[in-house]
């Protein structure tokens, strides 16, 4: 199951609209508008599977997409500019995001995982939330989903 980057991002708005009360010292609604558009640098380069992501991509990414920031009238530009700074809310937006991968693929028919998704799935985005023992035991909780999920299925790495 490929989901699309729209979708992806509906997801991850989900996610970050139930773990409010999670977070109370956080502008949620500043994590909402994120992940609504975190994606938006997909436009400019197409939409790159998580797992198979380079730093170069990203960093292609987010050069066109703050350059298409810069073109924006004032103040929509400074509000889009202030989404990508690097916040409390920017820290969960992304964990949400990653974690979302995740969970989208334990949904996933197991014959479509690539060998490396195995211990990717296993792995992917830890670092994005241990700054919150609620989203690290959420990782935790994924990673031992993804663990039944291949107990289940069986591994199917050639």
């Amino acid at each position: 199951r490929h989901e699309s980057v729209a979708e992806h991002s509906w997801r991850i708005a989900l996610m970050a609209f139930f773990l409010r009360d999670e977070f109370p010292e956080a502008d949620m609604d500043k994590v909402t508008r994120m992940c609504l558009i975190h994606d938006l640098g997909e436009c400019f380069t197409g939409d790159i599977p998580a797992f198979d992501k380079t730093a170069q991509d990203e960093s292609t990414e987010e050069a066109l997409l703050y350059q298409w920031v810069a073109s924006l009238p004032s103040p929509c530009r400074e509000e889009m500019r202030a989404l990508y700074d690097e916040t409390q809310e920017a820290q969960i937006y992304k964990a949400l995001d990653k974690l979302e991968a995740v969970i989208s693929h334990n949904e996933s028919d197991i014959s479509t995982w690539e060998d490396h998704e195995y211990d990717l799935q296993l792995t992917y985005g830890e670092q994005n939330v241990a700054f919150s023992p609620y989203l690290t035991a959420l990782r935790q909780a994924v990673r031992q989903e993804s663990l039944d999920k291949i107990t289940r299925e069986g591994d199917r790495r050639k």
